[in-house]
């Protein structure tokens, strides 16, 4: 059953010595604004977190009907990746889940004499219930996806779904500092040189970074967003950021995870983000763990209180590390994750 409810969510990790969102068209570095010193993550990979956490993890890898659409898929001796056009064919299924190929549209159809157009409508009607029923990323997500059947004016198109579960660009709540490593490689720079290569890096040496978003029950019919998907979403938001064990990105924890879901259809409070704050260290750039700092929620725990007539419940986990100003208040439950 798809969601009814509208929700919020306020998501906060760390990161220590990593580059917890590198720029390709500024030598990977970590975004920072330049005027701020803020660092920025985009959501791109908040939503790549969700994705990979939720195809090693929980089973979402193209069997039993769980699948993640935006996922690299080799499909030729080459090692050829799928481009969308080609993804998107694998949900091409008839009533008992086997592949339909373009040239064998005529003849499930039973029809000679259909245009270009009308074999492109049939080809999103067979694939629109399969997408949504397979991938969770669709779901949550969204997706805009072109659709082929012949090269021509009339038969290209595309499939559109605006996604139930948006996110702000992720910030840091301090400004943070870059830092370029240089160290030597393994390998020679080629054959018969005597000396190793360099290797340079940029990273932060401390970030805490926090990612607003919003669930909308409305978008949610439409791509059948249920209560359990949003479960998964959670879980692996939590789950994941630790599980990014790679050279750039080892070294992220998830500190604090809140969703808040409300009573009436269409409402909710916005710029949660903006209700909390670090407190309790004297400079910015010396802040090197969560020992440093307090969480100030304060001002978010007001603004729950004077919209407690609008909240249906208020959920949250937090880690055991993470000092938090004042109580968390009772009626705030634990969000098993």
């Amino acid at each position: 059953m798809c969601i009814e409810k509208r929700s919020e969510i306020l998501f906060c990790y760390d990161v220590t010595d990593a580059n917890p969102n590198g720029d390709p068209l500024d030598e990977n570095k970590p975004r920072i604004d330049e005027e701020t010193k803020i660092n920025i993550v985009t959501d791109v990979r908040l939503k790549r977190t969700v994705r990979d956490y939720l195809y090693e993890y929980k089973g979402y890898n193209g069997q039993n009907g769980k699948d993640i659409f935006v996922r690299e898929i080799i499909y030729d001796k080459e090692g050829h990746i799928q481009d969308a056009k080609l993804r998107i064919e694998d949900f091409m299924l008839d009533e008992k889940g086997e592949k339909i190929s373009k040239s064998d549209l005529k003849k499930y159809f039973n029809k000679d004499k259909l245009g270009d157009g009308e074999y492109l409508q049939k080809m999103i009607e067979i694939i629109t219930p399969n997408l949504l029923k397979n991938c969770i990323d669709v779901r949550l997500f969204g997706a805009t996806i072109p659709v082929e059947y012949k090269n021509s004016n009339t038969g290209k198109g595309s499939i559109t779904f605006t996604g139930p579960v948006q996110f702000k660009m992720g910030r840091s709540l301090h400004k943070v500092e870059l830092k370029h490593i240089k160290g030597t490689g393994a390998f020679a720079s080629k054959a018969g040189a005597s000396q190793a290569t360099f290797r340079e890096e940029y990273v932060l040496p401390y970030s805490f970074i926090c990612f607003h978003g919003i669930i909308n029950e409305v978008a949610a019919k439409h791509t059948n967003l249920t209560e359990e998907d949003v479960k998964e979403l959670l879980e692996a938001m939590w789950n994941g950021t630790k599980n990014l064990i790679s050279r750039s990105k080892f070294g992220q924890m998830p500190r604090f995870l809140l969703k808040v879901t409300y009573k009436e259809s269409g409402f909710f409070i916005g710029d949660l983000d903006k209700k909390i704050k670090l407190t309790g260290y004297e400079n910015d750039f010396s802040i090197r763990s969560i020992k440093d700092f307090k969480l100030d929620i304060e001002e978010l725990k007001k603004s729950f209180a004077l919209n407690k007539d609008k909240i249906d419940s208020i959920e949250y986990k937090i880690d055991e590390n993470l000092s938090v100003v004042g109580d968390i208040p009772n009626d705030w439950e634990i969000l098993e994750v």
